[in-house]
């Protein structure tokens, strides 16, 4: 019996083996097929079978890259090729078909030398098409642009280059290039490309803001995220998003800077911006929480100016912490407050 199965393992040992080096090699032969077709669509410039070409392939690994013969072409010729391969795609529906064959092209020109601009006119459309840049994305695309950078180039250079090759810099890809960037800490940079934006004709928006300022929250960088937040809607004239805020908010209070979480709020609403109750709720529990009860008062009457009425048991401890304090003219000043709101 011992015999038996030995003879019965070693048996489907050989037999797993043999499959796996049968779908090995189906693998590889696969990906050649497939090159070699994408190939030939290049040649015979019959670019719009691409996409159908990779859909039949989904699911099987891509490696190598089956655009990886356009490195034979001469940079002039890739340039042009890849741009023709772009704009064929344009009427294709629905917009997500070449999804597959956009992450491809994407992933081969990060790789090779010189990527830029051609890299960012191929991101520009997938981000127009509606599709999703693949995650390892980031760390290509950054990687790129940090190497460009480090050779003296400026950033309203860098993305005006996609000119040269009949594409224009927009927000959708600046914004992506500043949430790659900060998907690596690259914090200083992600701003400077940010603040560049406007001489190549972008206007900074809530996407790129957001990013950078939610990144810097991550990273508990305070200070540098309400400058950014000042900057976005004293200057720029940009409604922050509501997240955004909240954001900011919890940082200040994981740091215990609640007295700079409430100058913040007073800044919002002194731009005719409404925090929203998330965000006083938030201000007033981290007051709560550091003892500060007299400026908890001041915060549940603004907040209450606005109509918004604290939870019940943030309610009771203002209300007790003043009275602990001594301050009994806040105290009943907070308490009329709450019953005339019949609350």
């Amino acid at each position: 019996m011992a015999i038996g199965a030995t003879k019965l393992c070693r048996s489907l040992f050989h037999f797993h083996y043999s499959l796996h080096q049968i779908s090995s090699i189906h693998s590889i032969t696969s990906s050649q097929t497939l090159e070699e077709s994408i190939k030939a669509a290049v040649e015979s410039k019959t670019y719009q079978k691409i996409p159908d070409l990779l859909i039949s392939l989904e699911g099987t690994c891509l490696n190598p890259n089956p655009f990886s013969f356009l490195s034979t072409f001469p940079q002039n010729l890739r340039t042009q090729v890849v741009d023709e391969i772009l704009q064929s795609f344009i009427p294709l529906r629905p917009r997500s078909r070449p999804q597959i064959a956009y992450a491809c092209l994407l992933s081969f020109t990060l790789q090779s030398p010189n990527p830029l601009p051609l890299a960012l006119a191929i991101l520009q459309r997938t981000l127009r098409s509606g599709c999703i840049p693949v995650p390892q994305t980031h760390l290509l695309l950054s990687s790129a642009w940090l190497s460009r950078r480090r050779q003296s180039h400026s950033v309203s250079n860098i993305l005006s280059e996609m000119q040269s090759i009949g594409y224009y810099p927009d927000c959708g890809t600046c914004n992506y290039l500043i949430s790659s960037l900060c998907a690596i800490d690259q914090l200083v940079e992600a701003v400077i490309v940010l603040k560049s934006m406007g001489q190549v004709g972008c206007i900074p928006d809530l996407e790129g803001y957001g990013s950078v300022i939610g990144a810097m929250c991550a990273m508990r960088r305070t200070t540098n995220a309400t400058e950014l937040m000042k900057e976005m809607v004293a200057k720029i004239g940009l409604t922050p998003r509501q997240g955004t805020v909240l954001n900011l908010v919890a940082a200040l209070r994981a740091k215990k800077e609640i007295w700079k979480a409430v100058e913040m709020i007073e800044f919002l609403e002194g731009e005719d911006f409404n925090a929203g109750f998330a965000s006083y709720e938030s201000v007033l529990e981290g007051c709560l929480a550091c003892h500060e009860f007299v400026l908890a008062g001041k915060v549940v009457m603004g907040m209450t100016a606005r109509g918004f009425i604290p939870y019940i048991g943030v309610r009771q401890k203002v209300v007790e912490g003043l009275a602990n304090l001594g301050e009994w003219k806040l105290a009943l000043a907070v308490r009329q407050r709450f019953a005339d709101l019949r609350s």
